[in-house]
């Protein structure tokens, strides 16, 4: 214990360190025996796979449908009729593997315009449909 000397009747100095040692080594203690239970390993015999070359499917190109504001609709930048984009996409819905289709539309686009060409794509079967935009700087 730490006692003042002189006739002062202040407060104290110094910290009293003695409980802080007594915890710290209460601390040390219990790690010291934990620490060999958490170590504990059970053994597992895991499967063993065989590794066979799998056959790469052949890259398809994707197709681009390009639309504009006024509706007009490009075929990888061809111009196509409503009518000829539904008969083209059951053409290529029927391939294996599928292309997926990437659609680009203007900035002034009307999104009903958009979400047409979208349901009449997945109307025909085809699953591989995205977005195309440029990214912001």
């Amino acid at each position: 214990m730490a006692f003042s000397s002189g006739d002062t009747g202040g407060p104290m100095a110094t910290i009293n360190v003695t409980p802080l040692v007594d915890v710290m080594l209460v601390l040390l203690i219990i790690f010291m025996i934990t620490a060999p239970l958490m170590t504990h390993k059970v053994e597992i015999k895991l499967p063993e796979a065989t590794l066979k070359k799998v056959e790469e499917a052949p890259k398809t190109q994707p197709i681009t449908l390009a639309i504009q504001e006024d509706g007009h609709i490009y075929w990888n930048d061809e111009p196509i009729t409503a009518d000829q984009l539904e008969s083209r996409l059951s053409v290529e819905a029927q391939k294996t593997p599928q292309p997926p289709i990437n659609v680009r539309g203007d900035r002034t686009t009307k999104y009903r315009t958009i979400n047409n060409v979208v349901t009449i794509a997945q109307k025909q079967g085809m699953r591989k449909v995205g977005f195309v935009a440029i990214k912001e700087r």
